[in-house]
Parts: C-alpha cells; structure tokens; sequence
C-alpha cells in the first residue's frame, strides 16, 4: 500500500515540475520570439523599404557618353541601394509580354524612354529624405520624369511605426502574464511541501535555509525550461531565414541578436523562478500550522 502511494506521489510530482517548465518554456518563447522581432524590426522594416522601386526616367535626347556618366554617378550615392538601367527596348520587351501584343509594330516606333530603376536604403525611404533626393535628382537635365509608389510608401512607413508600437506593448503584457503564470505554476508545487516545510520550521530551521533548496531547485526548472525556449527560437530563426532570406535575419552570420535574446531569456527564466519561490515558500512559513490544511 505504501509503495502505490509513493509511486502515486513520485508521479504527481513529476508532472508538477512537467507543467512548470511547460509554463516557463511557453512564456519565455513567445517572449523571445517577440524581443527578436523587436530587435530585428529595423532590418525587417528595411526589408519592406527597400523592396520599393523607384524609376528616373531620361530624356531622349541624352548621349550614351551622358547615359554612362549618370548611371556611374547614381551608384556612388549614399542612399540607393540598387542601381538596374532599362533600356527603352527592354521596356518594350516587357511591355509586349504583359500586353501580349507588339505596339512598336502598330505604332511604327518605340514611345519609351530609357531609364534607371533605383531602390533606396531603407532608412532612406521617407517622405522628407525622399523630397531631398527627388530635389537633388531632378536638377540634372538628363532627366525627364521619376516616377515612385508614395501612397506604398507612407502605407509601409505608418504600419511599420504601428506593428513596432503593438510588439513592444504585447511583449510589455508578455512579459506580466509570464510572472504571473511562473508564479502561479510553483506556489502549485510548493504547495505540495507546505507540510515539510512547517516540519523543518518547527525543528528550528531557519526561514533562509528553507528556502534555499526550493529556490535552487525552482532555478534548475527555470533554466531547463529556458534552454527549451532557446532551442525553439534558434530553430525558428532557421527556418524563418530558410524560408524568407529576404528579411535578411541571417542567424549564421548576425548571430548577436538570437545571443542577446537567448541571455535575456535564461536570466529571465532564473529571475522569475527564483522570486517566485522566495514569496511563495515565504507565504508557508508565515502561516500557523492550522492553516495549512
């Protein structure tokens, strides 16, 4: 009989400590996952900006001499990122496949111009450096007309500044219910102990090296619990970056966020646990014995 109940003990505690690192390994993953995000929303948001082309159209009667110099000039400033020219023939090439009929032919000459499709740097990709660079571009008489998306263009900036905004305030709210969670999940399993604990308080141990072994112990579920978590956003940024190397979050080669946040993470994960543990053990010791039960 007293060996069932054992067992009977041995595996409720054992899934006691399943459902803490559980909680832990939940709440510190989407938590992580979130701070990684954070702290790759301007390479993220670069991504969209970037990927916004911008077309400078040149005056026909413009040598190749003058066609040369100015897409040489164009690759030396600072804030484009990409530089293609497209000859008029290669527009009407393109035109001809999207209209599936050949207008040079039934117009008898070609009616487009050369020109340079540019993709701005991302941090470029604003409406007041954008003003600047039109300014700039368009005092060179080589050029007749630059055409861009600015409706594209303030609908990337104003829901990129609002999808930045609600990460920080989830991560914010995370980052609470993660506290709240832990906690609840260990003030569970120490409630299990409340009778050792009362034990070794009456035999005159004190209140500090009761808590002791419940906090390092909590600790090592905070920091299995934590490894876990880590383990799930190192496997997601790789499969992210399979899957979208676009956003340019390459983990091989920008390794410093993931280290960043799998630090936090850990810390974090040893930080709760362990405060957690102090009040809730401090709770038990402060009750009398007749409120135990």
């Amino acid at each position: 009989m007293a060996s069932s109940y054992e067992k009977y003990q041995k595996r409720r505690l054992i899934s006691s400590y399943f459902s803490v690192i559980l909680s832990i390994f939940l709440v510190l993953f989407l938590l992580g996952s979130l701070c990684l995000f954070v702290i790759n929303s301007k390479k993220i948001s670069d991504n969209f900006r970037e990927n916004i082309p911008m077309t400078i159209f040149i005056e026909k009667s413009t040598t190749k001499a003058d066609l040369d110099k100015f897409g040489a000039s164009l690759g030396k400033k600072n804030y484009i990122k990409e530089v293609k020219f497209v000859s008029k023939e290669e527009a009407a090439k393109e035109h001809q496949e999207t209209l599936g009929e050949d207008f040079v032919e039934y117009l008898g000459f070609n009616p487009l111009q050369d020109s340079y499709d540019i993709h701005l740097k991302g941090e470029y990709v604003v409406n007041d450096s954008i003003d600047t660079i039109l300014k700039e571009l368009n005092a060179n008489t080589a050029i007749s007309d630059i055409k861009y998306d600015k409706q594209l263009v303030d609908l990337v900036n104003e829901n990129v500044d609002k999808v930045a905004q609600w990460v920080l305030i989830l991560a914010a709210f995370l980052t609470v219910v993660s506290m709240l969670l832990i906690n609840s999940s260990l003030r569970l399993l120490i409630f299990s102990s409340r009778f050792t604990i009362k034990t070794m308080q009456m035999v005159g141990a004190t209140k500090r090296f009761i808590r002791r072994p419940f906090i390092n112990h909590s600790m090592k579920l905070g920091i299995i619990g934590s490894i876990l978590a880590i383990i799930a956003i190192t496997a997601l940024t790789f499969y992210a970056d399979s899957k979208m190397p676009d956003l340019n979050i390459n983990p091989k080669e920008d390794y410093m966020p993931l280290v960043i946040v799998s630090i936090g993470i850990l810390v974090l994960g040893m930080l709760i646990t362990s405060i957690s543990t102090f009040f809730a053990t401090q709770r038990f010791l402060n009750l009398k014995s007749d409120e135990l039960y």
